[in-house]
Formats: C-alpha cells, structure tokens, sequence
C-alpha cells in the first residue's frame, strides 16, 4: 500500500516540476533557479529546448512509476521492473546535483524535492 502513496508523491513531484520546465520553457525569467544558476532569468532558446526534453523525460519516468506500482499500465509492468532502476539512478543524480549545486535558490527549492523523489522510487523499486 505505501508503495502506492510513493508513486502518487513522486508522481505529483514530477508535475509540479514539468509545470515548473513548462515555464521555464516559454521565457519565465526563474533561470536562476534551475541549470545550476547558470542561466539568471529567461533561459535561452537551446535551454528553453532543453527544458522541454526534461518535460517528456520527467513524464515517461513517472510513468514507469506507476506502472511498477501497478497502477496503470499493467501491460508493460514487467517493462517497469528494469526499467524502474533506470528513474532510481536518476533520481541518485538528481538528489545528488540539486545538494551541490551553487545556485543556493535551486538547493533551497529542489533538493528537498529530489530527495523525496530519490526515497519513493527507491521505495517503489524496492517492493
């Protein structure tokens, strides 16, 4: 049952960071917030491009979330067994980098996000 609770957590931590990529994307001046702090304001075109490539990345990871946690999807569920360690590896980088970052405002919203992230797939690929 909590592997189920993860899933929705990590799921709804991925949209609210696709939300997040969305804007970013379409010249919402919060650069400073993402990439490191590399990019202060609107993100330029090769970023905003970028970003929109972490959008389907973030939506086909949450995918397989739920499809391990047998949510949706039943049909590849044995897909979301490997596929599943893949979001884990991931999500150890993403918890990793958004700790070290030195953009202290992307470390101060997303760190905590990441590893939450990090411990509910982690969960989910666990059981």
């Amino acid at each position: 049952m909590f592997d189920t609770y993860a899933s929705y957590i990590f799921s709804l931590f991925a949209v609210i960071i696709v939300i997040f990529q969305f804007a970013l994307a379409l010249g919402v001046p919060w650069g400073e917030m993402a990439m490191g702090g590399k990019y202060p304001g609107k993100f330029p075109p090769r970023m905003r491009i970028a970003a929109l490539v972490q959008i389907v990345i973030l939506v086909f990871f949450a995918t397989i979330v739920l499809t391990r946690s047998g949510l949706i999807l039943e049909n590849y569920y044995n897909f979301s067994e490997l596929a599943i360690w893949f979001v884990v590896a991931f999500s150890t980088l993403g918890a990793i980098m958004n700790t070290i970052t030195p953009s202290k405002k992307e470390r101060m919203l997303w760190a905590p996000v990441a590893i939450v992230m990090f411990l509910c797939v982690t969960y989910v690929a666990l059981n």
